[in-house]
């Protein structure tokens, strides 16, 4: 399946400007969610279900480990649809408590070399208030996380800063099945990093003394250029935090000089962004890995970056994972790379001796 798109489907949509052809796939896959004989046909060819998948984690049942991660469905068109792809859940936005129209264009630039896009969207909304309206109260077939940021625009202060964190984070805190707080957007005008411990210490205490009452399961995105340094001083502040479910590793890269490019430099070195696919994948994997070693089972990791076949996500899950997520790998691949990863994780999990996906999570670190 991933073969024939590869072969006929993807020359063709990568001569066209990229964002264009995402935004064709938005508006396809809305009018496909809004007709059930399409869904139910799209079903017929991309759906997987294998009870070895199953499993449930932070209380919620997933289908399969596969998701989508959020900065592809933005503005929350694609929940009636994605079933139907057969993925098992999907991370919506990143929303803010404002709407952002986006950073200047271009916003995403193919590197095929590299299997990677950079990505420059900027947190690109319709903002908190209106699209909590199109999830609040609703069931999609599948989990549905809704991740928030911090609004792209330049504050005066830090309280404004810690303001706006907490009026988007109130919005939605109540939408979907999970909340998830986007610390690690690489490409906004403030240039503070809320990984750094010493903000995210205060970001926690804001929210803390807010005494926001989740009553979902909240994770934390954190950039793929984290050093273990700041990663051991964010395991200790959340750790006594009993609100932090756990972490998703990891967003995009940002420090372009940490990977080894293939692409000439002509391609990349004009455009702004954060790169995306494989090469955020030798980061987060590390990430998932040192996350578990250190933490133990204190938190539910979730791993994105670089996915694009089933022995990628399993090296997540066997690394400490629960769950993944991937967008770039499906653009590269075409729409049969979930099911083509779930049924090839069905083979490696009976090649391993594990009866349920759940099984092999964290067996690779305690080999």
């Amino acid at each position: 399946m991933s073969f024939l798109y590869e072969r006929l489907a993807k020359p063709i949509l990568f001569r066209f400007d990229p964002e264009r052809i995402h935004d064709l796939f938005i508006w396809k896959g809305s009018v496909i969610g809004a007709i059930p004989p399409a869904r139910w046909l799209l079903a017929a060819v991309y759906r997987y279900r294998n009870p070895a998948l199953a499993q449930t984690v932070a209380g919620i049942r997933f289908e399969n480990p596969v998701g989508l991660a959020a900065g592809f469905d933005k503005d929350c068109r694609l929940m009636h649809v994605l079933p139907s792809v057969g993925f098992g859940f999907e991370e919506v936005g990143s929303i803010t408590a404002e709407a952002y129209g986006g950073n200047p264009r271009p916003r995403l630039v193919r590197l095929p070399a590299d299997q990677s896009i950079i990505v420059y969207y900027g947190l690109k909304n319709k903002g908190a208030n209106a699209l909590r309206q199109r999830i609040i109260g609703k069931r999609f077939g599948i989990p549905v996380g809704v991740s928030v940021a911090k609004t792209n625009k330049r504050f005066k202060s830090d309280k404004e800063k810690l303001d706006d964190w907490v009026k988007g984070i109130t919005t939605l805190k109540d939408c979907g099945d999970y909340l998830t707080i986007n610390l690690s957007c690489p490409n906004t005008y403030d240039a503070a990093n809320y990984c750094d411990p010493r903000l995210l210490e205060k970001l926690l205490f804001r929210i803390d003394n807010e005494k926001l009452r989740f009553t979902k399961p909240v994770f934390l995105k954190l950039t793929a250029d984290l050093t273990d340094a700041q990663a051991d001083a964010i395991i200790e502040a959340c750790t006594p935090r009993k609100w932090v479910t756990g972490f998703i590793l990891s967003n995009l890269v940002k420090d372009r000089a940490s990977v080894k490019l293939k692409s000439p430099a002509a391609k990349y070195e004009k455009h702004s962004g954060g790169l995306s696919g494989k090469v955020v994948q030798p980061k987060a994997l590390r990430l998932v890995k040192l996350f578990r070693e250190k933490a133990g089972n204190r938190f539910v990791l979730i791993g994105c970056g670089g996915i694009f076949t089933a022995e990628d996500a399993y090296a997540y899950l066997k690394n400490g994972a629960s769950l993944v997520q991937l967008v770039t790998g499906m653009i590269y691949r075409g729409p049969g790379t979930i099911k083509e990863i779930n049924k090839g994780l069905v083979r490696l999990l009976e090649k391993d001796g594990y009866t349920n996906v759940a099984d092999a999570i964290g067996k690779g670190n305690e080999q």
